[in-house]
């Protein structure tokens, strides 16, 4: 790629659906496999030849720029826009056009794992001499997607958002490529989404927009079981990334964390630093948070623990999120999509699913 390529990146969003999590920070910051989100996208650009990165924020954007600064250390080059009232994702992308240099950008969504061919998209854009060019997967289910139907050329036909009889199983997959004129098209000063306002009135407006088929590695994190999923798929190399802070395998493990021997870590979940595993304990396919304590014979599966928070002797936790700093008794039980707010405590056999003590 050369230099006339910039990455926008969107992270402004409150993270709602990964609740109680990000209320201490946004979602793209959230650790995952080792690191927080957005460190793994960023790898991922960088691999793709592009250096001038903008984040588009807004919810804690303190955040962003305090860990990544100026990007030097990512090999990047990073500069910050903050909108100061909600903007859609059209406004979001227009808010930042003030700081390209070049005449293309790539766009991301900041919650998407894709392992999409970043240079397979951009050759195309340029190709076809496109105004807009978008990732598209497949899914099983489209009607909770944007269904983007294309004709034999791979010329985008409408854009059909959250579609009871979708006529296509081709979705928005959350990349894409605009023209410099395209992105500063977008009105400033408002909301704007670019599925319901920029999309549409572009193929109204006779402008081309192709679609560029790509049916890798594609998961949005948004909800608590994408996000143990995408970040179990990333520890086990399922998922890509130039970012892991290890080798890949059923499980990672950071330093200064201090797992027994019995304990069993498995299903490519990780053990944040300074956390403690105690022997009998299960961890599979989780994410523990830095500086969680896990006492002898509880399991952990397929589940979000906070900073700091303490799970007891012998507790379950199955498909649940555990705030920061809360305190899980022992014997506790915990299944399917229960969340417990930080510092909450629960006393020692206080929650069960079961008729044993």
């Amino acid at each position: 790629m050369t230099a006339s390529v910039e990455a926008i990146v969107l992270v402004g969003g409150k993270g709602t659906r990964l609740r109680p999590l990000t209320l201490s920070a946004p979602k793209p910051m959230l650790p995952t496999a080792g690191v927080p989100f957005l460190t793994h996208l960023l790898s991922r650009i960088k691999a793709a030849g592009i250096s001038h990165v903008i984040l588009g924020t807004s919810y804690q954007a303190e955040v962003f720029s305090e860990h990544f600064g100026d990007g030097a250390a990512l090999g990047l080059e990073l500069e910050y826009v903050v909108e100061t009232e909600p903007l859609g994702t059209g406004g979001a992308i227009g808010n930042v056009a003030h700081l390209l240099r070049g005449d293309t950008a790539m766009i991301f969504n900041g919650d998407i794992l894709t392992g999409c061919d970043l240079t397979g998209l951009l050759d195309q854009h340029r190709r076809t001499s496109a105004d807009v060019t978008l990732h598209l997967t497949t899914v099983p289910d489209p009607r909770a997607f944007g269904c983007v139907p294309t004709d034999a050329d791979g010329r985008v036909t409408a854009f059909l958002e959250k579609d009871p009889n979708p006529v296509t199983d081709q979705i928005n997959a959350g990349t894409y490529v605009f023209s410099r004129a395209v992105v500063e098209s977008i009105p400033s000063g408002r909301p704007v989404s670019v599925e319901l306002e920029t999309f549409p009135g572009l193929l109204a407006d006779g402008a081309l927009v192709t679609g560029y088929l790509d049916t890798s590695y594609w998961r949005d994190l948004g909800k608590p079981a994408d996000f143990v999923a995408g970040s179990a798929d990333l520890v086990r190399g399922i998922a890509p990334t130039e970012a892991l802070p290890g080798p890949t395998g059923e499980s990672l493990v950071l330093p200064e964390a201090k797992v027994a021997d019995g304990a069993i870590l498995t299903g490519g979940c990780t053990v944040g630093r300074n956390c403690v595993i105690e022997p009998g304990a299960v961890i599979d396919g989780s994410v523990l948070f830095d500086g969680v304590r896990v006492a002898a014979g509880a399991s952990v599966r397929a589940s979000i623990v906070g900073r700091n928070a303490v799970i007891g002797a012998g507790a379950v936790l199955d498909t649940v999120v555990i705030g920061d700093r809360a305190v899980i008794g022992a014997r506790v039980e915990l299944l399917s999509g229960a969340r417990v707010w930080p510092d909450v405590q629960l006393a020692d056999g206080s929650v069960r699913f079961s008729a044993d003590s």
